[in-house]
């Protein structure tokens, strides 16, 4: 299977630009599963992406590209390997994903690296994949979880927190963002109570939750997903009276938690990779009633598929091996900046042999392996809502 996989993606990705008239693009993220209410706007954003670069006219000899959207489940290995291995059957040119760590990981070594397969993920964060052997295939537009840690102790010990109780998913993304949070708070000297995982799907946390009271902390941080056993741990501690206020990393922000939490979420905090400033607002005001462009990982998404596009553009060509070393380029100085909006400019210029450096809705830029420097948005609930109240 493999060997036929390889051979029809050879075939797909030899054809020269000038014969292209619609070159694909895979979304490989989880529809369903623990984040699914976040991956219908990150999906989303990758396709105006797409849409903004077709309806320009000045895209590789004047091709289309279509984005094909598969599911991971986020944290199914099975599902995510086979849906890899559809899209490569079906002649992507690149891969938008995966977005939740274990899942991105298994795609890369079964399926990516084996058929020669780019992926930009927007939102695979564990530290883990800035060291994986990748052969130069993979990137992302999320920061590693390496940098969430420090930011997130920042945020605690600003806000005069000592102690925490520390509970996290029990997979790739949840250990490596909990060591991540643990190292950090403790080198600016607070204390982590205990460092417990927890599975998701379960229908009672009560155990995992008298655990963590019995250890005590200021406060419960919550390493997991808004929608599956993050949502069920928060629940069973505000119904036990075990903690009133969370600290809610990456995965736990979204419009959802609030909703199926409801008031009791008040004053709970945390972070998600983003920034502010000309970008976002720029593509706040393209995505207008379609989609929440400020969704978590809405902004990469957009970004992911620019930075495909861009590449192409500039290797003159579909095929991985060559757009592949094109990707650093394009996201970093030197060169013209281009926001979203500005994608058919960013194409004229390469189209004329100029540099550019694109920034993006989430200030782009690339470092070491080939992902995010880093900027985050940090989170309070007020009012049953997630507020932006600063950058970092």
């Amino acid at each position: 299977m493999k060997k036929l996989l390889m051979a029809t993606a050879a075939m797909a990705l030899t054809t020269s630009a000038a014969y292209a008239e619609d070159v694909k693009l895979g979304i490989l993220i989880g529809f369903t599963g623990p984040i699914e209410s976040l991956t219908e706007a990150m999906a989303s954003g990758a396709e105006l992406a797409m849409k903004e670069v077709t309806d320009s006219g000045a895209f590789m000899d004047g091709s289309s590209v279509t984005g094909v959207r598969a599911d991971t489940g986020c944290i199914d290995n099975g599902l995510s390997t086979s849906n890899a291995e559809r899209l490569i059957a079906d002649g992507v040119a690149g891969i938008i994903g995966g977005d939740c760590s274990g899942v991105t990981g298994a795609i890369l070594q079964n399926v990516a690296i084996p058929n020669g397969m780019v992926m930009i993920s927007p939102s695979a964060t564990s530290p883990g994949l800035s060291t994986v052997e990748d052969n130069d295939l993979f990137f992302r537009t999320a920061p590693s979880d390496a940098r969430e840690g420090q930011v997130m102790a920042e945020i605690l010990m600003d806000k005069g927190i000592k102690s925490i109780a520390l509970t996290y998913t029990n997979n790739d993304y949840g250990k490596g963002l909990a060591d991540a949070i643990k190292t950090s708070f403790e080198a600016a000297g607070g204390e982590v109570t205990i460092m417990a995982a927890h599975e998701d799907g379960k229908a009672d946390y009560s155990a995992e939750v008298g655990a963590l009271a019995a250890a005590g902390g200021d406060i419960l941080v919550v390493a997991g997903y808004l929608d599956q056993g993050g949502l069920g741990i928060i629940k069973s501690a505000l119904d036990t009276g075990a903690f009133d206020t969370f600290g809610l990393p990456g995965g736990m922000i979204g419009d959802s938690l609030p909703e199926n939490v409801g008031p009791d979420l008040n004053g709970s905090f945390g972070q998600i990779a983003g920034s502010g400033g000309e970008g976002i607002e720029k593509l706040t005001e393209m995505a207008g009633s379609a989609f929440d462009a400020t969704s978590p990982y809405t902004p990469e998404s957009y970004d992911a598929a620019a930075l495909f596009m861009f590449a192409m553009q500039a290797a003159k060509s579909t095929d991985p091996a060559a757009y592949g070393p094109k990707i650093l380029e394009v996201a970093n100085a030197p060169g013209e900046k281009i926001y979203p909006g500005e994608l058919a400019k960013g194409l004229k210029i390469i189209a004329e042999g100029g540099d550019i450096d694109y920034v993006g809705a989430s200030a782009v830029e690339l470092i070491g392996p080939g992902e995010s420097a880093g900027s985050y948005r940090e989170i309070e609930v007020k009012d049953g809502k997630n507020e932006t109240v600063n950058f970092r």
